[in-house]
């Protein structure tokens, strides 16, 4: 489970995307190191520690997943309903990142136990307010993991 070393797992497929909005972190001056998957099975091997994953020196238990609703081979939506089912990560923030303003995929999302849901925004400075809500709450989430 977590270690001392913590990190932000960012599941999302689309490489624009991971760049753009880790630009937006760091200009927010994220402290935690993000590491990237591109579906919600590779997470599900992440959060488990299989390998590739094995290594938590390399790959620690992240304390905040942010996490994009369409995905290929297992969607947000799957992935949040494994992860609220396990009692070892039911209590993981996960801060839904999407595309989908649908009210039935927010409702979804909800229903699982979503911590925030967030539309992708259409300009860099509405997606530097998202990177300032996410460093928030990864300061609420990952600092406790830090700390202890």
């Amino acid at each position: 489970m977590p270690s001392s070393t913590t990190a932000i797992l960012m599941v999302e497929d689309d490489p624009n995307d991971v760049f753009m909005l880790r630009r937006a972190l760091d200009k927010e001056g994220l402290p935690f190191p993000v590491h990237v998957v591109q579906d919600g099975e590779e997470a599900i091997h992440y959060l488990e520690g299989h390998s590739p994953f094995s290594d938590r020196s390399q790959h620690p238990f992240p304390c905040l997943i942010l996490l994009d609703l369409k995905l290929p081979r297992m969607n947000g939506l799957e992935l949040l309903s494994w992860l609220r089912a396990r009692d070892d990560f039911k209590e993981l923030p996960v801060f839904m990142l999407t595309s989908s303003s649908e009210p039935q995929d927010r409702r979804e999302a909800e229903r699982f136990g979503v911590d925030a849901y967030r539309v992708k925004p259409l300009s860099f400075g509405e997606l530097i307010q998202v990177a300032r809500e996410i460093r928030r709450k990864s300061d609420e989430h990952c600092g406790e993991a830090a700390a202890s």
